[in-house]
């Protein structure tokens, strides 16, 4: 009998200590769910108000479809009144970018938008840049950079040293060329020339279209060469110099009332539309777990060393 009370007391207090669990769970879901749904209340209001919305570019610029999405669900929101994108890029791919200046434009004939530049808008950056209808830049931004470019490694001395050699059956000389296991040809070069070439009158149609630059003013530009921001505005490659507060300036001289809120449109991955995954991306961070694998490629800058394709990228 002893043994029996025992037991019915043991599980008496392992009842009482699941209920508290149970209890705690369910209060603190309670109480995340609550501050989810105050806080998103609070962002939707945010949004739903009248505002200048701000989109970030930055880092190595590829075909993004969810920025292609963000600045299209932009476009779309009565509430936004007038863009600002903040541009910090050194390039990227040449599809990428004409990418997202096609969705630019859209976007420009839609509302008032003016790139705003940080530390750097250079080849593709500098080509959504120039989208815009107005560009800000600092006095030490560095601009520039219009040109196209492809780099392939050779390999070739590496594979001798160790011993390896290539077999290949193909169906022309110039297919799946040029390649790091093969010396670069003639041919091979003039094939790759000529398209980057192409790329090249592309881009530089851009900037003639966009800036008020001649032809040959647009030529003598198109070298390759950087430039900072003051010398940027001589070269007419921006049209003023400051930051976020000159960006809203010329924004209320095309009717947005300089006083609206600036809101940040984040992308969704970052959880910049939803608290909840804010919130999870904070604990994570204080537990010391990455809020997604992405970010820890992106921390690397590992994205740059996989660029496939045309290339207008600024390499300091």
């Amino acid at each position: 009998m002893a043994m029996r009370a025992d037991d019915l007391i043991d599980r008496r207090r392992l009842r009482r200590k699941l209920t508290f669990w149970r209890v705690a769970a369910l209060g603190l879901a309670a109480v995340g769910v609550a501050l989810g749904v105050w806080l998103l209340g609070a962002d939707l209001g945010a949004v739903s108000a009248d505002h200048i919305a701000k989109v970030r570019i930055e880092g190595t610029i590829t075909e993004d479809e969810e920025l292609l999405e963000r600045l299209e669900k932009i476009r779309e929101t009565s509430s936004v009144k007038g863009v600002i994108l903040s541009i910090d890029s050194p390039g990227g791919t040449t599809a990428g970018g004409e990418a997202i200046f096609n969705e630019v434009r859209l976007l420009a004939e839609a509302k008032p938008l003016v790139a705003q530049v940080g530390t750097l808008a250079a080849s593709a950056g500098y080509m959504i840049a120039s989208a815009s209808d107005h560009i800000v830049a600092r006095k030490s931004s560095i601009v520039g950079s219009i040109g196209v470019l492809v780099q392939f490694p050779d390999v070739t001395g590496l594979m001798d040293n160790v011993g390896i050699k290539l077999e290949e059956v193909k169906s022309s000389p110039l297919k799946a060329e040029p390649s790091p296991f093969n010396p670069t040809t003639d041919p091979e070069r003039a094939m790759i020339r000529a398209m980057i070439l192409d790329s090249y009158d592309w881009f530089k149609g851009l900037v003639e279209e966009r800036r008020p630059l001649s032809k040959s003013q647009v030529a003598a530009l198109a070298d390759g060469s950087v430039f900072t921001g003051r010398q940027a505005l001589q070269n007419k490659l921006v049209d003023e110099l400051g930051g976020e507060n000159e960006a809203v300036a010329w924004l209320a001289t095309k009717g947005v009332d300089a006083d609206l809120e600036v809101i940040e449109w984040k992308p969704r991955d970052s959880g910049g539309s939803f608290p909840f995954f804010r919130a999870m991306a904070t604990v994570a961070r204080f537990l010391g777990i990455p809020a997604e694998s992405a970010a820890i490629l992106g921390d690397l800058g590992t994205e740059r060393l996989f660029l496939d394709g045309l290339v207008s990228v600024w390499h300091p």
